[in-house]
């Protein structure tokens, strides 16, 4: 008899239930999105450059990723480690923050409405355990991340925009007044918008 043969099965554990987060915190990990080429400078110069890639369309919301490249210029090393910073915590503006920067990178977005919102906005609901938030919401999802060296910089990332804009054309607003990038933008379709909304495909049937 082996030693293991008289060793008790564990109890079976029980099964939690499924954790569905709100729809506001993030694309939903069960959908097949629709994507958009977008293709479109925000700023071009000879210090930096940063461009809208692209839109993956949910049912709920919008996951668009931007790009950014800046060349050192005659930054000392205490300037160029600011901007370093900067560029890495992309969309980590926080004007009432410890340490806050008001040159800082900053994002945000337009509706067609009229309604805008941006990633250093806080919404009421979002941290009080009630996850009932109004919106619009705009926040970092994720990216590749970045690299640099002591002459450049490159970075992007993906924000998740909730809900998806409808009725007209939205627009994709970014700031970087320490590399003097003024605030720029550029427009996202609302009819290549509402084209690729009814293409979002379920992971699985019956949903």
């Amino acid at each position: 008899m082996s030693f293991f043969d008289d060793i008790p099965e564990p109890p079976p554990r029980p099964r939690p239930p499924r954790h569905v987060p709100p729809v506001w915190a993030g694309p939903p990990s069960d959908e097949l999105p629709a994507v958009i080429s977008v293709g479109q400078f925000l700023h071009r110069s000879d210090r930096m450059v940063m461009a809208a890639k692209s839109v993956e369309v949910f049912s709920a919301g919008c996951l668009f990723e931007v790009v950014w490249a800046v060349r050192r210029s005659s930054e000392k090393d205490s300037e160029w480690s600011l901007i370093t910073d900067q560029c890495f915590n992309r969309g980590g503006y926080r004007p009432d923050a410890a340490g806050g920067h008001g040159g800082a990178l900053r994002f945000g977005v337009a509706f067609p409405d009229g309604r805008k919102t941006t990633t250093s906005r806080l919404h009421p609901g979002m941290f009080d355990g009630s996850e009932t938030v109004a919106g619009p919401v705009l926040m970092m999802a994720g990216g590749s991340g970045g690299s640099g060296s002591d002459d450049e910089l490159f970075a992007s990332s993906k924000f998740w925009l909730w809900p998806l804009p409808r009725g007209g054309d939205s627009r994709v607003v970014a700031q970087w007044d320490d590399l003097g990038m003024a605030e720029v933008s550029v427009l996202i379709s609302g009819e290549q918008l509402a084209a690729a909304a009814p293409k979002v495909q379920k992971y699985w049937a019956g949903q």
